[in-house]
């Protein structure tokens, strides 16, 4: 791939150190003189001095051949430029940027810019995965293909507990995917049994969260919820 990334901080910098060892044609462009320079001595030709929100630079470092663009800079407003003009003018397939506040998240994906990618988000659902407040973690959205994937904790006195995966009736648009016990995930048959204390993968349709968590959550849980 021909990857042009945005912004030569340190994310910029490690993505762009990993992706050229991955055997990839990459530019890195950067607006900080002083930043440009100690960068410049590592990666050499592979990274040009300038602002890419500027359509020039763009157009001399080669958007229109490239692959994928990757918008990292410090400033939120600088990313979703770079990433609507890649998209909107220059076509490119693949576009990825850093939200740095995520307050703004929402305005990237308003503004169709996807994926886009909050650290602290991430670490909240990496918190949410280490200590699981509700037994349910938000693992994945797939806007584009409007799908989900959360993860649950099995209740011990849910009403999946006890019981074969097609014994479970969930709602039409979900789907146990995986199941992860003692450590060990597999994926599960019509046959397999639930038990408590099980992490289970389940795919749905957005929306179903509700109707979904109700069979895995356990009924003391769900009282003090209420």
């Amino acid at each position: 791939m021909y990857v042009i990334v945005a912004g030569a901080g340190k994310v910029g910098w490690n993505l762009a150190r990993e992706l050229i060892g991955k055997g990839h044609e990459v530019t890195v462009v950067e607006n900080d003189r002083r930043r440009y320079l100690t960068v410049e001595q590592e990666l050499e030709h592979a990274i040009q001095y300038g602002d890419a929100t500027e359509l020039w630079v763009l157009e001399r470092i080669g958007i229109q051949r490239a692959d994928l663009v990757i918008a990292v800079t410090g400033d939120d407003e600088d990313n979703m430029l770079i990433c609507q003009v890649a998209k909107e003018k220059y076509r490119v397939d693949r576009i990825v940027a850093r939200v740095n506040n995520p307050r703004n998240l929402e305005h990237f994906k308003l503004l169709g810019i996807h994926p886009a990618v909050s650290a602290t988000d991430l670490i909240l659902r990496l918190i949410e995965h280490e200590v699981p407040q509700y037994g349910l973690v938000h693992l994945l959205d797939l806007e584009e293909e409007r799908l989900e994937i959360i993860e649950l904790i099995v209740g011990q006195d849910s009403s999946a507990a006890g019981k074969r995966v097609d014994e479970i009736m969930l709602p039409d648009g979900a789907l146990i995917i995986s199941i992860l016990r003692a450590g060990t995930g597999f994926v599960p048959k019509a046959d397999s049994m639930i038990q408590a204390g099980d992490e289970v993968l389940v795919v749905l349709d957005p929306g179903l969260e509700g109707p979904v968590t109700a069979h895995f959550t356990s009924t003391e849980s769900a009282a003090a919820g209420g």
